[in-house]
Order: structure tokens, then C-alpha cells, then sequence
């Protein structure tokens, strides 16, 4: 399923979860995977593209990403993420159907100007495998940092994370 149609499909993904969690079994991948596994650690591009933040620019910088706090003002509710998660873990196969195992994961962070509500820049970021989705947290935050300090540009770490997160820090020199 296309990340343009996931929120029509969150609320019965829901109700599944709902009911796997009260019986307490896991639900199965009772539907063919849309999105592919096959990119981990990154998002299938297909239906995790990534998108930006339009608030956000290198002008903006210094009263957005650069301000101790910002990200909490415009991150979105656990009520909405969770949703896009439950859909998404249904959406990329993954046999894991615990909520708890995945960060549903802004593909392009907040912390570097990614859209906070856009299902194309959210995706359900497993926790396990190696890297995982806390060892991209650590990224996000090199990269930002390195933004605010003046060392790259915002296009620079935004190319870098969304081309490969695993590889961003090398290829804009801080890593």
C-alpha cells in the first residue's frame, strides 16, 4: 500500500492489532507485503520516499531545527503515529507484528526539517537487526548538530539521509 493511502487504511490495521493484543496472539501477514523489506535498514523509496518540512529551510534554521525543543512543538501524537505504525508494519510484511518493535520513524527527521504528519515520511523503523532505528537517532542528531554549527548545509544532510542514512555522516565529512 502507497504511503498516500495508508491513513484510509490505519483505523481497521487498528482494530486487528486491537483484537490480536486482547486475545493475546500476534496477528499473522495475512495480506501480501506492499512495501519491501528488501532495503532495510532503509525505507522501501516507493512508499517511504521522504518528504520536507516547508517551514524548514537554510534560512529558517536558526528559529526551527536550531532551537533547543523545536521538534516537540511540531512532532505529531503517539494517537496519529501509531496508526501510520500499525499500517505500516502490515504494509512492509514484517512477521514481527509488535507494535513495540518498531519506532514509526520520520525517514527524513524532524530534526532536520522532515514533514512531521506526512505518511510518505513516516515508516515503521524496526528496532531489531544491525543498524537499527537507535542507531539512526544518533545520526539525526550528528547531522543536525553539524547543520546548526555552519559545517554542511541543510540540503547537504537532507541529500545524505535520505540517499542512505547509514552512509550520511561519511559522505558529508563529520562522520
Amino acid at each position: 500500500m502507497r504511503a498516500s493511502t495508508r491513513i484510509a487504511a490505519t483505523s481497521s490495521a487498528l482494530a486487528i492489532a486491537a483484537s490480536a493484543l486482547i486475545v493475546g496472539t500476534t496477528a499473522g501477514t495475512a495480506h501480501a507485503a506492499a512495501c519491501s523489506q528488501s532495503y532495510l535498514p532503509l525505507p522501501d523509496p516507493h512508499c517511504t520516499p521522504g518528504s520536507y518540512n516547508p517551514d524548514v529551510t537554510q534560512s529558517t534554521i536558526n528559529s526551527t531545527i536550531c532551537v533547543s525543543g523545536w521538534t516537540a512543538t511540531i512532532r505529531p501524537s503517539t494517537s496519529y503515529t501509531n496508526k501510520l505504525k500499525a499500517q505500516g508494519i502490515i504494509d512492509y510484511g514484517y512477521t514481527d507484528t509488535s507494535m513495540s518493535s518498531y519506532e514509526e520513524d520520520h525517514f527524513v527527521p524532524l530534526e532536520l526539517g522532515g514533514n512531521p504528519t506526512d505518511p510518505a515520511n513516516l515508516w515503521p523503523e524496526p528496532y531489531y537487526g544491525s543498524p537499527t532505528a537507535t542507531t539512526k537517532d544518533g545520526v539525526e542528531t550528528k547531522l543536525k548538530n553539524a547543520v546548526c554549527k555552519g559545517t554542511i548545509t541543510l540540503a547537504a544532510a537532507r541529500n545524505a539521509i535520505r540517499t542512505n542514512w547509514t552512509t550520511a555522516l561519511q559522505v558529508t565529512g563529520i562522520g
